[in-house]
């Protein structure tokens, strides 16, 4: 079960973070990958590493997710290379941490952009590839902060961003029902990421994690992949519009 061998993967915000650990994943289970992020010497030091844990073929493309231009050129040089998409797994992102009396214009701007607006640009330009073959896998990482408030952190646009995300894969999975493309979404907790990690660290956050989260940690390299090959895999063929936190039960209590 879960093989997805001869399955053709793109991941956005490959080249560090959560997005490289599923893309590692995703090669494990047989799957040939397009590794999308703006930093394109990363993706390419990158590769090496999929192709030794089992991908056949990895493709890496430069390509800012706010871009329109930059993802319909990734769009079309993927389904040139290997001529179609069956897992569009949308993690890139980023956050302008404000509470909403603080916060700007333009770091609101800047935070919706990268983290609602663009998996709608990414899923329309691949889902347009995936239709044409009645075949599709679309992830959407989200957050737990999706799903509820905090308050140890003032971080309004993100909140929003991702609570918007949550709805917008609810709508997309009623939309493609019958193109034989789902489309799920993960709301991941405290994971250390180079966006997280400086806060993370910090004692008074290791506290609240202790607090607040019932298993009293953080999640670990890995734990997220589970998620991401069972909602890439054929044997989910009958889950769609489902929205996983995998936050050790922050959003349970």
């Amino acid at each position: 079960m879960f093989s997805l061998k001869s399955r053709v993967a793109v991941v956005s915000g490959a080249s560090s973070g959560l997005g490289k650990q599923m893309a590692l994943a995703f090669a494990r289970q047989g799957a040939d990958l397009a590794i999308l992020a703006r930093r394109i010497e990363r993706l390419e030091e990158f590769k090496p590493e999929l192709i030794k844990a089992g991908a056949k073929k990895v493709v890496a493309i430069k390509c800012d997710v706010t871009s329109t231009e930059d993802i319909d050129a990734a769009a079309a040089k993927v389904e040139k290379e290997f001529g179609k998409v069956d897992i569009l797994l949308n993690c890139a992102g980023s956050s302008k941490d404000k509470g909403v009396l603080e916060m700007t214009d333009e770091e609101w701007d800047f935070t919706i952009a990268t983290d609602e607006t663009s998996v709608f640009k990414m899923t329309r330009a691949f889902a347009n590839i995936m239709k044409k073959n009645k075949y599709g896998r679309i992830i959407n990482i989200a957050s737990m902060y999706g799903l509820v408030g905090n308050t140890e952190i003032h971080t309004v646009a993100y909140h929003a961003s991702k609570g918007a995300v949550v709805n917008f894969t609810r709508a997309v999975a009623a939309e493609l029902a019958t193109e034989g493309i789902t489309c799920n979404a993960i709301c991941p907790g405290y994971f250390e990421t180079e966006l997280t990690k400086a806060v993370l660290d910090t004692p008074r956050f290791q506290e609240f994690a202790k607090t607040h989260v019932p298993m009293e940690r953080y999640g670990k390299p890995g734990e997220l992949d589970a998620a991401a090959v069972f909602l890439a895999s054929e044997e989910a063929s009958y889950v769609t519009g489902l929205i996983m936190p995998v936050d050790g039960g922050y959003t349970c209590i």
